[in-house]
C-alpha cells in the first residue's frame, strides 16, 4: 500500500519560516525512479504547483512564485522529501499536497494530472 504522509504544517507569522516533510513508503518497485512533488490549495482556488524533485535528488524545479524563497531536498535513505519554506506571505496559506509520480518521457510535473499518488495534506497558515 503507496502512502505518503506529510508533516511540519502549522501557524506561523509573515517572514517566518517552516518546513515541511513528506515520508513515502509502499511504492511498487517497477517505480523505478520517482518524482516527489509538492502542490498547494488555498480556500476556495484551485491546487497548484509548487515544486518537485528527481528521483536522484539532483534536478529541482520551482514555481516562480516560491522561487528563491522555498527548498526542496530529498533523503534517499529515508524516502522523506523535504519542503523548506522561508520569507513566508500571506499567500502561502494553504493546505500542501505531496504527491508521487513515475518518470514518464515528455510529461510535466508541473501538472497535477502527472502524479499518480498523494498525500492528505498539512495545512500551513501564514498569519499577517
Amino acid at each position: 500500500q503507496v502512502q505518503l504522509v506529510e508533516s511540519g504544517g502549522g501557524l506561523v507569522q509573515a517572514g517566518g519560516s517552516l518546513r515541511l516533510a513528506c515520508a513515502v513508503s509502499g511504492l511498487p518497485a517497477s517505480f523505478g525512479n520517482v518524482i516527489l512533488g509538492w502542490f498547494r490549495q488555498a480556500p476556495g482556488k484551485e491546487r497548484e504547483f509548487v515544486s518537485y524533485i528527481t528521483g536522484s535528488g539532483a534536478g529541482t524545479v520551482y514555481a516562480g512564485s516560491v522561487k528563491g524563497r522555498f527548498t526542496l531536498s530529498r533523503d534517499l535513505g529515508k524516502n522523506t522529501v523535504y519542503l523548506q519554506m522561508n520569507s513566508l506571505k500571506t499567500d502561502d496559506t494553504a493546505v500542501y499536497f505531496c504527491a508521487a509520480a513515475r518518470v514518464r518521457p515528455l510529461a510535466n510535473f508541473g501538472d497535477l494530472r502527472a502524479y499518480d499518488y498523494w498525500g492528505q495534506g498539512t495545512q500551513v497558515t501564514v498569519s499577517s
